[in-house]
């Protein structure tokens, strides 16, 4: 497994990149470090396309992605991706989905290891409350990000 990375500037702090193999593998909050070496394609177009989401111009993110996890992470990482920008869905929402349960789906969001790019912001309480986010910041960047896309929801004041 030959790792590269990427470090870059966003509105919700500096992020890192990481690819193996021409597929994103991970993305960190906060800088980590850079390997030497030729920065791989796949670096460059997700620097591009978050650049172009975080200026409002990119809504859907076209990206090879390959994290790494259980299938049953997996399911729920693609109920994610499938969420639009600007909207939201409940944990118990993707857990009827899948025939699980919210506590579950709420600890595989919380071990997504590409959150921005697999959009686990976009999951809520039953009741709208932000729940729970892993990123630098925790729920205020939650809700910075939810704000970003335009999406409603009440508990707003995180």
């Amino acid at each position: 497994m030959t790792v590269e990375t990427l470090v870059l500037p966003s509105p919700f702090g500096p992020l890192t990149l990481f690819a193996d193999q021409d597929r994103i593998v991970a993305l960190d909050w906060g800088k980590g470090a850079v390997m030497p070496g030729a920065m791989p394609e796949v670096l460059v177009e997700t620097k591009t396309q978050l650049a172009s989401c975080f200026d409002g111009r990119l809504k859907v993110f076209d990206l090879p992605l390959a994290p790494h996890g259980s299938s049953f992470q997996m399911r729920v990482w693609g109920c994610l991706r499938d969420i639009p920008f600007g909207k939201t869905q409940s944990y118990g929402d993707i857990a009827r989905m899948i025939g699980s349960a919210p506590r579950a789906i709420g600890g595989a969001c919380g071990a997504n290891p590409i959150p921005i790019l697999v959009p686990c912001r976009r999951v809520l309480g039953s009741n709208g409350a932000l729940g729970g986010y892993s990123g630098d910041g925790g729920i205020a960047t939650k809700a910075a990000l939810l704000r970003h896309e335009g999406a409603v929801f009440p508990d707003i004041e995180a």
